[in-house]
This record gives C-alpha cells, structure tokens and sequence, in this order.
C-alpha cells in the first residue's frame, strides 16, 4: 500500500505542476493582453479550495486533477458588461488570440527547458558508454564495433553517458539511414564507424534500441546483495532484508545483481522461489515480483536496491553530464528540441503505421512512471516531468478542435479569409474534436490495462 500511495501523490504532484504551468501560459498572456481572467482552476469537479482576488479573478483548486482551465470574459459565454466590452477575449484581434491560445503549449516548452536546465546544474552521474559485447551478425558487428569500446560521439553529438548515447542513438534511427559514431577503442586510438540501419525493424517503443543494433552495454560485476528494500513492495513482503546475499532463483543460480535484475525483469506477476544468505545460514522464501508496463512489454520489479558498498571501484567507469549554469541552459535547450523532435518523428510513424498504436499510454502507466522516477530521485523525476511536460505540449498544438491546436488552426483559418468561421462550422469541430478526444483516451487506457492486467 505505501508504493501504491507514493505512486498517486507523485502522479498527482507531476500532474499537478504540468497543468498549473500550462494554464498559467494562458493565463499570464491573456492578462498582459488586456483579456479579463474569471477563473483560473487546477482540476476539474468540485471546488476543493477557491479564493477570490480584489481584480475579480477566482482562483480554484478542484477535485478532478486530471487537467485544469482558465476562463476568460467572452460574449459567446454569456452577457458582457458594455464597461467589460474591451477586455472581451472574442473582442480581442487574431493575433492576440492567437498568443494566448498557443502560452499554453509554449509554457510547456519552456517548463521542459527550466527542468532540463536544473539537471544539468544538478548533474547527471551515469555509467560511460563501454561496449560490453558485440552480437554477430547485427549492425554493430558490420560496422566494425568491438567490445571495449567506448562510444564518444553519435551524429555529432557527445555521448559522456549511456543516457546520453541511448537518446542520440535513438534520434538517430528514426532517419532509417545510417548513424555515425566517434568510439574509442582498448587501447585509446579513435575511429568512426556507420551504423547501417536500412531495412532493420528498431523496437522504438520498447525504450532501448541497443539489443537491436547488437550492442550489449559493459557492466560492472556486482555481488547479487540487497542494500535497501522500499516499504511495502514485493521485495519486503516476500522478507527480503538488507545484506540478504542472493544465490538461485527456481533453483538456477544468481552470479551476480545484474544476473539478479535481469530474473527479476523476465518473471512479472510469477512466484519465484529464491534462496538466501542470511547471517551464514541459507533461507528459501517465496518472492513474487510486481507487474510494470515499460514500451509494450511487462517487466518485474521487486523495490530493492543492490548494496553498492560490495561494488567494486566504478569511479573510473562512471561520467558526470554537467554544465555550467549559462551552458546548461544553452544545453537544456538543445535537449528540449531533440526530444520534442524525437516525439514528432514517433508521433508521425504511429500516424502513418510504422508504429503501433499499443505505444499510446494513458494516466496509469504515466501514473506508474512517476512513481517509479520519484523513488529514484529528485533528477530522474525532473527528467521525467519534462519529457511529459513536452509531450502535453505537442499534443495540445495537434489541429484538434477542442484543443489549442484546433482554435489555432480556426484563428489562422480566419487570418487568412478575414473573417471567422461561423458558429456552425465551429460547432460542428468541437463535436468531431470531442469524438477524435474520447477515441484517443479510450486507446491508451486500454493500452493501460491490457499492460496492467497481462
């Protein structure tokens, strides 16, 4: 029960903080264009909280946190003060219109800058990209890659860490072409190798492109001991504990954690019988490690971390991707674009069938993944609201009535013929917006408990 709790406040807490800095963009733009805010709400329902300022606007939070709003005075809403006429949004001209309608997306973009920024001021400490071993056969192995090398630079860009390299390799790809790599072999000499990707099916929703391209990641060799168990997860209710040195799963040995998490990772919802060593003496228990989406696949976990006192040295393996702070927010930015590029590239596959729709996620898997973000730490978690907060933005400029997408499209319709739509042909969108909306909402949370349920 505690892992479920701290899976809702944190999903609650990242939905919260995306749809405050959306709504805000509406909100702060409109009042700077002379617009009269009404309301500006977190959540839908019923009014938990609501305060009304000395200007008029009510300021609200309600009970549904799945989304918010900022209503403004409209004469298409209701009668207008002639006083108020002038602080009418519908008063207001195209291009005014246009700008508060798109804050909203463009605060979204921004969020994603300022949290990327904070992680590279932070830090982000990662394993360097060392080859660990080579698949014949595959793309890495016709490109000549060898294990031991260390990967420098992907299409131009610097890969200090594995995160890094994962996401470059994986922008990369989406070109169906071919990648160039900067590695660095054993002996320290340089040289660059193309990964020929032509004709091969890349897993771009399963999260890692590497077993693809034949790449198995170096891996330090870590005795399979517990550190630390997370109250409330498999792991602790199976009566795991810390300095519990694993020795066999369903009777086959553990050699080390890696060993450990990929058994763990390959049996979701199954009991495994784990034997255990325990102050010198040898301990059966019963462990059945929980369910979690990750892409289309389900993967265990249990909640334990690995005591990393028994690791050996790994300072030497190990980059920190750090920046100063004017450099990390020229590197946020940077970030920003290749990850909402990255989401557009996906976005156009699904749209065209190059993808499968079973990558559309809804509230529970988002909800599962802040979870788990926010139990790792404070990083991990920024990382993840971020590629969030871009995703939210992208979805709200697609031409879908309802969303700021679809009454940016009717004002650029309107720029164009000097004149707005009229109310039927507006009408008539929101209603098909409604429809294409629930469509898209039926999809992910069916994706959500096929994963949820197997």
């Amino acid at each position: 029960m505690p892992g479920f709790l701290s899976t809702i406040l944190a999903f609650i807490v990242a939905i919260g903080v995306l749809v405050t800095v959306h709504e805000f963009g509406h909100f702060w733009v409109a009042r700077r264009l002379g617009v009269k805010v009404l309301r500006f709400s977190v959540g839908f329902g019923r009014p938990l909280w609501r305060r009304e300022a000395a200007d008029g606007t009510e300021y609200m939070l309600a009970a549904i946190p799945l989304g918010g709003y900022v209503k403004m005075l409209d004469e298409r809403e209701g009668e207008v003060p002639a006083a108020d006429l002038h602080r009418a949004f519908n008063r207001k001209p195209v291009a005014s219109r246009i700008a508060i309608v798109a804050a909203g997306p463009v605060f979204n973009f921004l969020f994603a800058i300022l949290a990327y920024w904070l992680i590279f001021i932070i830090g982000v400490t990662g394993l360097r990209p060392l080859v660990g071993q080579v698949l014949p056969g595959t793309p890495a192995a016709h490109a000549g890659l060898h294990g031991g090398d260390e990967i420098r630079v992907v299409e131009g860009r610097s890969t200090p860490t594995w995160d890094a390299a994962r996401t470059a390799l994986l922008k990369g790809s989406l070109g169906g072409g071919s990648i160039e790599l900067e590695v660095a072999g054993s002996d320290g000499a340089t040289r660059l190798v193309a990964l020929d990707l032509a004709g091969l099916p890349l897993d771009l929703e399963g999260g890692d492109l590497l077993p693809g391209l034949g790449i198995e990641p170096w891996r330090p060799s870590i005795p399979a001991v517990i550190g630390e168990v997370v109250p409330g997860e498999p792991a602790e209710q199976a009566g795991l504990r810390p300095g519990d040195r694993i020795l066999s799963a369903d009777g086959r040995p553990i050699p080390d954690w890696n060993g450990w998490v990929e058994y763990v990772r390959a049996h979701p919802g199954t009991e495994l019988e784990v034997t255990v060593e325990r102050d010198g003496a040898e301990l059966a228990l019963t462990l059945k490690p929980a369910s979690v989406a990750e892409g289309q696949r389900e993967v265990g976990r249990i909640g334990a971390a690995v005591d990393m006192s028994r690791a050996p040295d790994l300072e030497r393996y190990q980059a920190v991707q750090d920046y100063p702070p004017l450099e990390a927010l020229g590197a946020a930015a940077v970030r920003t674009w290749d990850m909402t590029s990255l989401t557009l590239q996906v976005l156009g596959r699904l749209f065209t069938g190059r993808a499968s729709l079973e990558s559309v996620s809804g509230p529970i898997t988002i909800a599962q993944y802040a979870g788990e973000t926010a139990r790792i730490g404070v990083v991990p978690f920024l990382a993840f609201l971020a590629v969030v907060s871009i995703s939210l933005g992208i979805l709200n400029l697609l031409p879908v009535p309802i969303l700021d997408g679809g009454h940016l499209l009717y004002y650029l319709i309107e720029l164009v013929k000097g004149s707005p739509l009229s109310e039927e042909a507006q009408q008539l969108g929101q209603r098909l917006g409604i429809v294409l909306l629930l469509g898209l909402m039926a999809l992910a949370f069916y994706n959500d408990f096929s994963r949820l349920l197997g």
